[in-house]
Order: C-alpha cells, then structure tokens, then sequence
C-alpha cells in the first residue's frame, strides 16, 4: 500500500508557533510537553492539510499569532500515491485561508485529491450526549473524508436554505418565491444524504470482521421526529408542506441539516449516550480507526492521524491496541501527551518531539532520528 505522510512541517507565526520546522522519516509522531506549551497547535497545522477550517473549527484570522497582527502560514512536503507534493497555506492579515499546491495556487478542495486527514480531540468526548449539532458536524467530517466535494454540495444547500429563512422571517408568502429554493436545497439534499449513507456503509464493512480492541458501534441517521430520513418523502413536498409551521418558527425545521447520527454500542445492544465515559471514548476511537481502515482501502493509503491527548484517557491495554493498529495500518499519527512515557509502548517506532515554552512561544526540541 502507498504511503501518506509529511515528511516536513514548517509554522511561521501560527498560534504559539513563531517559527517552527521539523523533519520527519515517516513513522507516527510523539509530542509531548507541559500543558499550554502549543502540542495541540501542531496538530491544527496539520489538520490545515485538509479541506475546511481545521480540528478547531476556527476562522483564518484566530490562527495568527498574538500580538503582533501579522499573518501566518503552514508549509509541509507530502508524500502521498508515490508521489511528493509541496503543500502551502496562509492568511494575510485581515484575508482568508489561501492554498497552494506544488507552487500552484489551488482550491481547498483539491487537498482532498492529495491528502486524507482525520482526528480526535477531548472537545469530541461529549460527542454522544450533546446536542446533534456536533454529530452532524462529525459525520460530515467522515462523509468529507470520503467524497472531499461533499462540502460543496453542503455549502450550496445551506446558501439556498439562509435565503428560503429569510423569506419565512420576512413573513413572505408567495408560493412561486419558495418553489425554486426549496428544487435547489432538495437537489443539495439528496446529494448530501447519499454521501451519508455512503460514508455509513463504508464504517459499517470497515468494522465487519476487523480483529480490535475497540468496540464496535452501529450507526444510524434519524430525523428530528425519530425517522430514518432516508425513508421519508420527497424533500420538495416535506418544505412545501412546512412552510406555516417554519414561519412561525422562522427557520426551516426539516431537512438534512435537522439530521442526527446515533450510535450504538453493537456488543451490549445500548445507545452510545448511556454508555460510560470509557466505552463512549472507545467507541469514538473505534470509528476513527474504521474510518482509516477504510480509507487506506478507497484511497489507496491510510490518511494522517491527529490524536490529541488520546493516550492519557486509556488503560495501558487499549493504549497498546491502539499503538499496534495505528502501526498496523501504516499511518502516520500525530499523537499529544503531557509525558514521553505515555508513548512507552511505541518503543523505535515512533518519532518524538517535546514541546516547550520559552519567551513566550512554542519552542520544538526533537527528539530521535530527525532533525529540527
């Protein structure tokens, strides 16, 4: 199988980062250091190798390091497919993310084409006893890994539902002035479902007869009345139908983006949100594992890990299951921990890296068989 993993990572003025450079062989990475000493800011640069906004979510301007008011940028050397890409991506002050891929400007998109990302992050700890919003946002982060143009499709839906909601606030009730928006976000609709339910089946076969440590979950998308959207009527006629009820709400309340995904704990046949905290982040691990799995599978290799404080929060058992299936699998994890003995267990198969704070920014001391 082809190999996917950067090989150099440079940071000028992101985060804590004022400047930052390192060399890689390849093998899954350990970063460890005290608290607030910019571990987790690494992993956001790497996930910046992928479409979007990144593990946090944040916008361009929020990654620049404070003070200062000056722009960043994230520059790495890819090998991906047998191939080597030069990928860079930057924000001037007061602009938005740009991207450029073998000194061609590109579209985030095409990072898609190139590379595979995934991650788990303590924010996603709560992930099956929050609200929906959260496991809509991590199913199409799944479904994104799979299909990198579904976040257009979800963008063009979301564009013609804020202009169908701004009707229904306005209290407009000419027919003719819904009809077109509603064919547009059933046309997006339909797309997004199927990429879903796609991206479901693809976790689903990649848990089917895996030998793992980590328990298996059966996934399921409803909608906000308890139903399989998959079942339910044509979109068109559900917003048609709904349209006193949404202008009295003055929002559209049905549709993709009303979806949930729940999770069940297969072996034990209980929902994801009454299991404990340790089988919840089991389960959680499970699906990232899944997802790799399958990946390196439609891909053609396995995609970057981002695993932020993953190890802190297992038995030493599952810590080595995890260790095992990550190197299984050939990928190129990016793993935080407070102390270097938390990746023991990795022994040479692992590069290390201790991160520190000194006047008042992110200083790298590797450490191994790299440079930096």
């Amino acid at each position: 199988m082809a190999e996917l993993a950067l090989t150099e990572l440079s940071l000028s003025q992101f985060r804590s980062h004022p400047r930052t450079k390192l060399v890689l062989d390849g093998r899954p990475v350990a970063i460890f250091g005290p608290n607030g000493a910019g571990k987790t800011n690494l992993l956001e640069a790497v996930s910046l190798f992928s479409p979007g906004r990144g593990l946090r979510r944040a916008a361009a301007e929020e990654m620049a390091r404070a003070p200062g008011g000056l722009g960043w940028k994230v520059a790495g050397v890819l090998r991906s497919l047998h191939q080597v890409h030069e990928v860079e991506t930057w924000a001037e002050p007061g602009g938005t993310r740009q991207v450029r891929i073998d000194g061609k400007t590109a579209a985030q998109v095409a990072l898609g084409r190139i590379a595979r990302v995934l991650w788990l992050v303590p924010a996603m700890d709560r992930l099956w006893i929050e609200g929906a919003e959260g496991r809509r946002r991590f199913l199409d982060r799944v479904t994104l890994s799979f299909e990198p143009g579904h976040a257009e499709v979800v963008l063009a839906y979301e564009k013609a539902m804020r202009e169908r909601n701004r009707l229904l606030k306005d209290a407009v009730r000419d027919a003719r002035w819904y009809d077109a928006l509603e064919w547009r976000m059933a046309a997006a609709g339909a797309v997004i479902g199927e990429n879903r339910r796609a991206a479901l089946a693809r976790l689903a076969a990649a848990q089917v007869g895996a030998e793992t440590a980590f328990p298996r979950a059966n996934l399921s998308l409803t909608g906000p009345d308890g139903s399989d959207p998959g079942e339910q009527e044509d979109l068109v006629g559900i917003l048609a139908a709904g349209r006193a009820r949404d202008m009295a709400a003055g929002r559209t309340l049905a549709g993709p983006h009303r979806v949930d995904l729940d999770a069940v704990f297969a072996a034990k046949g209980v929902p994801a949100r009454l299991c404990s905290t340790g089988e919840q982040k089991a389960l959680l691990i499970a699906l990232i594992l899944a997802n790799a799995r399958a990946l390196a599978q439609d891909f053609g290799a396995p995609p970057l890990l981002l695993l932020d404080e993953v190890a802190a929060h297992l038995d030493a058992g599952r810590r080595a299951a995890l260790y095992d299936e990550i190197c299984a699998l050939g990928a190129q994890a990016w793993m935080t921990g407070t102390g270097r003995d938390l990746f023991s267990g990795l022994g040479e198969r692992v590069q290390h890296v201790e991160v520190v704070e000194e006047a008042g920014g992110s200083v790298l001391r590797p450490l191994g068989a790299f440079s930096g």
